[in-house]
């Protein structure tokens, strides 16, 4: 096996071998990885299959809803003009869901209706039962009173050729409900974007192994698989691979999937070999570092062609779970939903400062923080190593570069996190 400092890549794998445009600006970074992830194509779905997946065409109604005037009680329907203080109608049928009554009402007539049901022409009212009184093949009435006819109109809820669901929209049960409403039983969706994850180094053992003296156990899969699923991805995770070039290089050399994210191995040590072992595989930088803390190291690119298909990108994560994370949220999320035809902008929110922040350096600064009642505070210990810190976090809060300092009240800029 060669040594971890030189390798078979010809030379020190410390002197990376491709290069690319460094030290950009969050969007920036962002823009160019959004440039090269064009939507997947869509496949059909059934209905109860699709919770979850995006919207990949426009749903259209094709019919009024409800398709007729339906009662939205139980009781009696009735022409308005006909109730007065206290009278007796004519019963002449009944109006049940599923099935109506075909005449037009004449004055002097009731109709038994229930809820639901299609309301026949001529009627205007309908009489809830409780202030009726059936005897025989005559109704007895009480006073209509001036509120609701109890008649739910013909499109109340939506016309034919209205737009429900636009493309791009994220299903869940409500909105499959209004598609199966529309008479839908199959729907067009973005094919799921598979998204291979590779952790590298030594140090890394396994949870639930036995961990050496001096390694640490693999955290950033646990949290990138679940993020990379609740985007609407469909992730994978690669076994790890060490320090090892050749082994990194073949552990994605054929996988069939249309994002690699590797996890370590993203800075300029002499263990740092994702990119020296990427470029044997024709690896193109569009972004090689990011002006950002935590996660300056952050990479993205794509690989040559080979015999899976080419232009799979790889997203190039540290190490340090706070950073991957951090880097997720930012580069990851956006990837993974634009893949799925999302192009909506990445949203901010502006929060009240609950504890002052000093000035910014030169890095845009995006801390783990916690919303309070009083607004938002960014906890004291930002080191991007700490687990238990991002755990608690449910916001990103973000600095630009040289920002001036902050005192309680102040309006910062915020990234919620899902934490549901």
């Amino acid at each position: 096996m060669p040594s971890r400092a030189t390798s078979c890549l010809n030379g020190p794998l410390s002197a990376n071998p491709i290069r690319g445009p460094r030290n950009l600006s969050v969007e920036d970074a962002r823009a160019r990885m959004l440039a090269r992830a064009a939507p997947l194509p869509a496949e059909t779905t059934p209905l109860a299959e699709a919770d979850g997946r995006t919207l990949a065409e426009t749903v259209t109604a094709i019919r009024d809803q409800p398709p007729f005037d339906a009662s939205a009680m139980d009781g009696w329907a009735v022409k308005r003009a006909d109730v007065g203080e206290a009278v007796s109608l004519t019963i002449v049928g009944e109006s049940a869901a599923g099935r109506g009554y075909e005449p037009t009402l004449q004055s002097g007539e009731a109709l038994r209706i229930f809820t639901g049901a299609p309301v026949p022409a001529g009627a205007d009212l309908v009489i809830i039962q409780e202030n009726a009184e059936r005897d025989g093949d005559v109704v007895r009435l009480g006073p209509a009173g001036e509120g609701s006819a109890n008649i739910r109109a013909r499109g109340g809820d939506f016309r034919a050729g209205t737009v429900l669901l636009e493309a791009g929209t994220r299903l869940d049960p409500w909105r499959l409900s209004l598609a199966a409403a529309a008479g839908r039983a199959h729907l067009q969706v973005a094919r799921l974007p598979r998204i291979a994850v590779l952790a590298t180094g030594e140090e890394l053992a396994a949870p639930g192994s036995e961990a050496g003296p001096f390694q640490i156990y693999e955290s950033g899969s646990a949290g990138l698989l679940p993020m990379i699923r609740r985007w609407g991805g469909a992730p994978e995770r690669l076994a790890r691979t060490g320090d090892d070039a050749a082994a990194i290089a073949e552990a994605v050399r054929n996988i069939d999937v249309d994002v690699i994210v590797t996890v370590g191995g993203a800075s300029v040590g002499d263990y740092d070999l994702v990119k020296p072992a990427l470029a044997t595989l024709g690896l193109e930088l569009d972004v090689e570092t990011v002006n950002i803390r935590p996660g300056k190291p952050t990479w993205f690119g794509r690989l040559a062609a080979n015999s899976s298909g080419g232009g799979r990108l790889v997203l190039g994560l540290p190490g340090n779970p706070a950073s991957a994370f951090v880097c997720a949220e930012l580069f990851l999320k956006p990837l993974v939903l634009a893949l799925q035809g999302v192009t909506r902008p990445f949203g901010l929110d502006t929060a009240r400062l609950a504890e002052p922040l000093p000035a910014n350096g030169p890095r845009e600064h995006w801390m783990r923080a916690r919303l309070r009642p009083d607004g938002v505070s960014a906890f004291p210990d930002q080191d991007s190593s700490l687990v238990t810190v991002f755990a608690a976090a449910d916001a990103l809060l973000r600095r630009l570069p040289g920002a001036p300092a902050v005192a309680v009240g102040g309006s910062v800029d915020i990234l919620r996190l899902d934490r549901g």
